[in-house]
């Protein structure tokens, strides 16, 4: 691995370890994100490996996002449903190579990104 790369590793990681559990759950959302919509784009164009790994990376983000919630939180019931919903959505786009319940999934998912993100701005520092 070259310095560069290195580098921008480096910075990656940085970011992570220093972020507050709100932009965690920003950065797991613009990553699920990308994670779909690139797994959209392999799906279209037949590059089933690709979206088999982009899809699954993005299930795992799923998995993390459902428990990072707090049960004592009184909306956590409904947001693990709609995770829910939204991994078992995937998995069968993935199995069934199916770009259009993976737009499903997509479109589900940038609205919470935006929710997501709009929370974490109003809260305090």
């Amino acid at each position: 691995m070259n310095a560069a790369l290195r580098a921008q590793q480096r910075y990656r990681e940085e970011t992570i370890l220093s972020a507050s559990p709100s932009r965690l759950v920003t950065l797991l959302f613009d990553r699920l994100l990308l994670d779909v919509e690139r797994g959209e784009a392999a799906q279209r164009s037949g590059d089933w490996q690709t979206a088999n790994e982009q899809l699954q990376h993005a299930q795992r983000i799923l998995v993390e996002l459902t428990g990072s919630l707090d049960d004592s939180w009184s909306g956590s019931a409904a947001l693990r449903a709609v995770y829910d919903y939204i991994t078992r959505t995937l998995i069968g786009a993935n199995i069934g190579r199916d770009p259009e319940r993976t737009r499903e999934c997509r479109d589900l998912i940038a609205p919470l990104r935006e929710a997501w993100h709009g929370a974490a701005e109003a809260a305090p520092a």
